[in-house]
């Protein structure tokens, strides 16, 4: 893959983009399960009077995994906010160093959602969730899994960050 200007991707930035991909997809997936479940939740209990009791359930957690997977695909595409005040001020090279560092920050916070998410996905290990009865570290799961995914984005934001030609 090249980018704009010609050069080759750097291998870390190419499987950052395919696992964007391979996100992008599953959120559109998960979104379309979501409304189907919800939708026949309204069929269900208004038009045949009837529950159905694991669909706010399956509904809530679908919309855990939609929330931080979605923050994934924000990370990588840059749209999370930020405060520009400063940066057109430093010039090139210190608005670059101001991005890295906030990359860097963000890789430490990344890191402790990993490392605590983790831990808190095999606390929950032994509970059931009541209405669809799965293990709730199933749901709790993508707490790691996000940040890897976040962490690799910024890792591939950095290398692009010191591969990207000064102007």
């Amino acid at each position: 893959m090249m980018t704009q200007d010609g050069r080759m991707l750097h291998p870390i930035d190419r499987l950052s983009r395919r696992i964007n991909v391979v996100v992008e997809q599953s959120l559109f997936g998960l979104g379309a399960l979501m409304i189907g479940i919800v939708a026949a939740q309204v069929f269900f209990r208004y038009v045949l009077n009837h529950s159905l009791f694991w669909s706010e359930e399956l509904a809530r957690y679908i919309l855990v995994w939609l929330t931080f997977l979605g923050a994934t695909v924000a990370y990588r595409r840059g749209v999370h906010p930020r405060i520009d005040l400063f940066a057109h001020r430093l010039g090139f090279q210190g608005a670059r160093a101001m991005r890295i560092g906030a990359h860097l920050v963000t890789m430490a916070f990344l890191g402790v959602l990993v490392v605590y998410g983790a831990q808190f996905a095999y606390f929950v290990r032994l509970q059931i969730s009541p209405a669809l009865q799965i293990p709730k570290w199933t749901v709790m799961l993508v707490l790691p899994i996000s940040g890897i995914i976040m962490l690799l984005h910024a890792t591939a934001a950095v290398v692009s960050e010191f591969r990207e030609r000064t102007s």
